[in-house]
């Protein structure tokens, strides 16, 4: 993050934002004059000149992830695209499951979405909505409407319809924890103005921010509204993959085995109330993810 830094001349003293950074191998520093005292929106400056930074370090590559991976989507037969869809959706309804607590193995999720083989001794509900959730991927994909808190409620509702009925597409009526996190999700009559906001922000912003950064705001700031008692994370992970999609950039499965550091990530933005600290993590997470790309 940015600092402070402050230079002497005479007998005047100069301020600075100061951000060093690693990028290809090398530390760099970037600065900007601040003045000769220290602004009052202090935090606002260093959080627009860390935005600054990191869409100049990040933007150029997606742009040529979404460049070479649109061109070798081009050339794929149609077969092997189904396939390669198809091995996306069973992954990603693994991880973003098991992530929930799902006692499905990946070989049990592979074995009931691909030969509708319902494994043994393993819940009933994770199995019914592992079969959900592959169905409301397709459907996700194939969507003509754009996000909406209709869209929304109705998603919902198809993933639990069939295992917590009782919560299904309603958006909570009482306070909810996270296991595990200090953070506290909103009261319950902060819920619907926040949807509201929400809803807002995105249809005024969904065609000015880039589609990666977009999907990743949309991820935490819905996921931290927690508008349902159950599914936040499923469903802010659909709507992350809805906006890539949307905008024909690869899609993005957080994997199981990488959790941890998806929670510190959540928790840490959520606390502070910095929605970059997250959307930094991801944008990492991604170009990890399509590295092959940019070699």
């Amino acid at each position: 993050m940015a600092t402070v830094k402050k230079k002497q001349i005479g007998r005047q003293t100069y301020y600075y934002l100061e951000h060093t950074f690693r990028h290809n191998g090398k530390i760099q520093k970037k600065e900007r004059y601040l003045g000769k005292k220290v602004p009052e929106n202090i935090d606002e400056l260093k959080n627009a000149f860390f935005v600054e930074i990191y869409k100049e370090k990040w933007y150029p590559l997606f742009g040529r992830i979404k460049e070479l991976y649109s061109t070798e989507k081009r050339l794929m037969p149609k077969t092997a695209k189904e396939k390669a869809i198809h091995d996306f959706a069973i992954r990603f309804t693994y991880d973003t499951n098991r992530i929930e607590g799902s006692k499905l193995t990946l070989r049990d999720t592979a074995d009931l979405l691909e030969k509708g083989l319902t494994p043994k001794a393993k819940p009933l509900d994770d199995v019914k909505e592992a079969e959900a959730h592959e169905k409301l991927f397709y459907d996700m994909l194939t969507s003509k409407k754009d996000l909406s808190l209709q869209i929304v409620l109705y998603w919902h509702k198809f993933l639990f319809e069939n295992t917590k009925s009782d919560i299904a597409g309603i958006i909570r009526q009482h306070q909810v924890a996270i296991a595990g996190s200090k953070f506290m999700p909103p009261f319950t009559a902060e819920i619907y103005p926040l949807l509201c906001e929400f809803f807002k922000w995105y249809s005024k912003n969904k065609d000015k921010i880039h589609p990666v950064e977009l999907a990743a705001l949309v991820h935490i700031k819905f996921v931290t509204i927690h508008p349902f008692t159950d599914g936040n994370g499923r469903l802010s992970r659909l709507m992350m993959n809805f906006v890539l999609h949307k905008y024909d950039f690869p899609l993005l499965n957080i994997h199981y085995v990488n959790r941890t550091g998806y929670y510190n990530a959540l928790e840490r933005a959520q606390i502070k109330k910095q929605d970059n600290l997250f959307v930094q993590w991801l944008f990492r997470r991604y170009v990890k993810e399509y590295g092959r790309y940019l070699k």
